[in-house]
């Protein structure tokens, strides 16, 4: 149908490039898919930022994760230009006929000039590059004005060399692997905790602003361990989500069981996997739950749940009506609190999850 569409027949390998946090990375993982379905004989490589590759290790899809290490900075001019010449070297030995570029980075104008792939793509950011940039790659798309949601204007840069995704493929993949898996096993088995016999929440975000009120956190525990519910509880290793942690505990009459701060992202998915649901925020472990297909409820205040919310899965999205979100700022007036998110009743969350553990 498209005069320029791209025959993947023709093809031997093709580079997905996603610099971008931990979600995003994941929110790619049906591009590899599809590809992989279209023209079995592709060899597919990720080029993302170091640290956020396990969302796409074990992808059956992918040969290769390639990654970019923001800390080369710390090695000064000549040793961050010994890394990105060493990065370069690896990328151009690979002789990739194709890049798909799924960020605004300027990284991919230059990867696409550099590595001299046949065809190059990328979203349509005309009013923000200049000729270097619309010089480096071959097909652009834009996407709706009205909002859409991430995966789909990631899949967007299929149909626009001319491959339209089918339903089926467009559900996320991770792999958690059997490390993962098994370090997981034996902590339930510790807890005295059956696969599908307790509920993970997960009640913080690396931005704060995207998180529910700590006191409503500690209520909605409390009435589901009250109710015969167990409560596994997590959050990342970093320290104000320890503090947040920190405000909850205290004020529950039994304690959950407590894996803050250690679980890799692997093990977090194995143990998200096992979960009767998801209890959580706009979150990388809430899209880690949407992709082991764990029921999942969700919070969002400030950022948008048509962009972000929780894909192919089972899920309630539960948000208050304040006209202003979604609105991206870092809290009301920037005060780090969003009130769109912290009103949202307690009753509504203990409500949505009643709907996957009936």
């Amino acid at each position: 149908m498209l005069a320029d569409a791209v025959n993947l027949s023709r093809l031997h390998r093709v580079l997905v490039v996603k610099l971008r946090h931990y979600g995003d990375v994941l929110l790619t993982s049906p591009v590899f898919t599809v590809l992989k379905n279209r023209a079995p004989q592709l060899e597919l490589d990720a080029l993302v930022y170091r640290g956020t590759e396990d969302m796409l290790t074990g992808h059956p899809a992918i040969n290769q994760v390639f990654t970019v290490d923001r800390g080369w900075k710390k090695q000064g001019p000549l040793g961050q230009l010994r890394e990105e010449w060493k990065l370069l070297h690896a990328l151009r030995a690979r002789h990739y006929d194709l890049l798909i570029h799924l960020t605004e980075s300027s990284r991919g104008a230059w990867l696409a000039h550099l590595l001299g792939p046949e065809y190059s793509v990328v979203r349509d950011y005309s009013p923000r590059r200049g000729k270097y940039w619309h010089a480096a790659f071959s097909h652009r798309y834009r996407v709706p004005a009205k909002p859409r949601h991430t995966v789909e204007m990631h899949l967007d840069a299929l149909r626009r060399i001319g491959v339209q995704p089918k339903p089926e493929e467009k559900r996320l993949v991770l792999h958690a692997g059997a490390e993962a898996e098994g370090t997981v096993r034996e902590l339930l088995r510790a807890h005295q905790l059956q696969p599908g016999g307790y509920i993970h929440f997960h009640p913080t975000s690396r931005w704060l602003f995207k998180c529910w009120d700590a006191d409503k956190c500690a209520e909605a525990i409390n009435v589901l361990h009250d109710a015969g519910e167990r409560i596994v509880l997590t959050a990342a290793p970093d320290e104000a989500e320890r503090q947040y942690i920190g405000r909850i505990l205290p004020k529950l009459r039994r304690p959950p069981v407590d894996l803050s701060g250690r679980l890799t992202l692997k093990q977090l998915a194995a143990l998200t996997a096992q979960a009767k649901c998801f209890v959580g925020v706009d979150s990388v472990p809430m899209h880690i739950a949407a992709a082991m297909q764990t029921p999942v409820v969700t919070l969002f205040g400030p950022s948008g749940d048509l962009e972000w919310g929780p894909w192919m899965v089972k899920s309630r999205v539960l948000t208050t009506n304040h006209s202003c979100r979604p609105c991206g700022l870092d809290g009301c007036g920037q005060g780090k609190i969003s009130e769109c998110l912290t009103e949202i009743a307690v009753n509504d969350v203990l409500k949505a999850v009643a709907e996957f553990i009936r």
